[in-house]
């Protein structure tokens, strides 16, 4: 079956339209400008899903996490209290399509799950979820000789807001990383696999220059004052005139097809890797202990409202291994891990070392809690340690709603300690039943009210205030999604589901009848 439009989707991870809008008043973003006026375009409600972080799996999927079971990409081992970052394991849904797909790092698109997909994953993605792969095989290396290197490995986890000299480094190569996908994008789809009905291209460089430099666009963030600011603006302005040009210069190249430009939330400050990675995991070790395991270390230099500054060359990972340091488990506990390696080896399934995040070098205490904070990167998460679900489970099934209403308690008693406003911004526990609640789940979920740097506790004191790792997060409003070509009429179609993106792929080739796939197509809003 020929499909009904040839389409080329390009989605913008970590895109802010509100970053964008002065840009644009400016005249510096006219493709993206031209674009809205021509296409039909969406506000993306991707809601409590997007503290996931897979974003880019619910697009290679098609799935949402309700639909997929998979609600992080840390899993939490029950049986000897450890954490694993794992790859994506959904299948993509272009794998189960007639029509030809090509991709472009696609994050989280998993080429050995869907045969019929040719291109490349795992180029310069930021969280590519999935190992480099590649269909024809040594495209990877064609992409090399033809381009070189990516231009800003250095920066897609780039820690730079201490330095103005870096914030300029990370735009300058992160503006050319988009310069070069740009015409490592055109080679890919006119000349060397052209013959594609639907091409899906992710450009990360937003997301790689937003969470460092966000604190240089937004003009409430403690951080805006500081000398990096300024180059962290211009440094994301020229990301984002660059991403401006590819668009343009994308939608010329092919200008016979459907375009769709998306991004599936927007951006905003971080309120969440201090309280999430540092002062909860400490303030449930304080509550289960009654003593303090962070240890006090060198005052930072602080701007007058007492946010503390990391000096130029310092690392925000080196300053806490001296606040959290790493504890050896013990020969019962290492002798347990191996009996439980051999028990159900899992050496085949590769996953990413956590232990540089300071919440999972708690592990060693976990067994002897009742409650504690599991790894996260975006909300709080907390899991309680259940009887008959965690190995040496404490709270009993009976006392599960209980122990839930401790630690919500426990958390609204926190003020931050520079503001003395409480830390919550909100609080919910998803789940009546302890034994529904799977292994990349938590019991309890907590948003953060303006980035609490430290906490304050009527019972168990003040943590200490902690520097920014990121300045920028997912905090931001709605997504977007536009929708341009021959038959599509230009058009204001309000707000809709981030899960709405890939059902309104498969209408738009004619494929509409995939099944397992999540949210509702647009196809009967738009004039085709």
């Amino acid at each position: 079956m020929m499909p009904k439009h040839r389409l080329l989707a390009i989605g913008l991870d970590g895109f802010e339209l509100d970053v964008a809008e002065p840009f644009l008043k400016a005249g510096d973003l006219p493709n993206l400008a031209k674009l809205k006026t021509q296409s039909a375009h969406y506000a993306l409600d991707h809601g409590r899903d997007r503290f996931s972080g897979l974003a880019w799996e619910h697009i290679s999927s098609g799935r949402s996490p309700r639909d997929g079971g998979r609600w992080s990409a840390i899993d939490f081992d029950s049986r000897r209290y450890l954490v694993r970052q794992k790859p994506g394991v959904e299948s993509p849904f272009m794998g189960k399509l007639s029509a030809r797909t090509v991709v472009f790092d696609l994050p989280y698109c998993d080429l050995s799950q869907a045969p019929s997909v040719r291109g490349v994953t795992a180029w310069g993605a930021h969280d590519p979820g999935i190992a480099a792969a590649c269909r024809p095989d040594g495209i990877h290396d064609e992409l090399g000789r033809l381009f070189g290197p990516y231009p800003a490995t250095e920066w897609i986890y780039g820690f730079c807001w201490p330095s103005a000299e870096k914030a300029r480094a990370a735009g300058t190569a992160l503006a050319q990383a988009v310069e070069v996908r740009t015409r490592a994008t055109q080679w890919l789809l006119k000349d060397r696999l052209p013959d594609w009905d639907l091409a899906i291209v992710v450009v990360s460089e937003c997301h790689s220059a937003i969470e460092p430099l966000w604190h240089g666009v937004d003009s409430k963030h403690p951080l805006h004052g500081i000398e990096s600011a300024g180059p962290s603006s211009d440094a994301l302005r020229k990301v984002y005139i660059a991403i401006d040009k590819l668009l343009g210069e994308l939608q010329a190249s092919f200008s016979d097809v459907t375009t769709l430009v998306f991004a599936m939330h927007g951006m905003g400050q971080n309120e969440s890797d201090v309280p999430s990675m540092v002062l909860l995991p400490e303030l449930l070790y304080r509550s289960a202990f009654g003593a303090p395991y962070m240890r006090p270390i060198e005052p930072w230099r602080t701007l007058p409202d007492g946010t503390p500054l990391l000096p130029e060359n310092a690392s925000w990972e080196d300053a806490m291994f001296q606040a959290i340091p790493v504890r050896p488990r013990s020969l019962r506990d290492r002798i347990a891990d191996r009996l439980a390696t051999f028990a159900a080896p899992d050496s085949d399934d590769p996953a990413e070392d956590l232990s540089w995040m300071p919440a999972a070098r708690y592990a060693p205490f976990w067994p002897h809690m009742p409650a504690f904070a599991l790894p996260a990167y975006y909300d709080g998460r907390v899991r309680i340690n259940v009887a008959g679900r965690e190995a040496k489970g404490s709270v009993s099934p009976a006392g599960y709603s209980a122990a839930c209403s401790k630690v919500i308690d426990l958390l609204n008693d926190c003020r931050n300690i520079l503001t003395g406003e409480k830390v919550i911004d909100d609080i919910w526990c998803p789940k009546s039943d302890p034994r529904d609640v799977g292994p990349n789940e938590a019991d309890i979920y907590v948003t953060w009210k303006s980035a609490p740097l430290g906490f304050s506790h009527s019972q168990y004191g003040s943590i200490s205030t902690v520097p920014y790792r990121r300045t920028g997060g997912h905090t931001g409003g709605h997504g977007f999604l536009y929708i341009s070509g021959k038959g599509i009429a230009p058009t204001e179609g309000g707000l809709v589901s981030a899960f709405d993106v890939v059902p309104t792929i498969l209408s738009l080739l004619g494929e509409a009848n995939v099944p397992g796939i999540s949210g509702d197509s647009l196809m009967a809003e738009l004039t085709c």
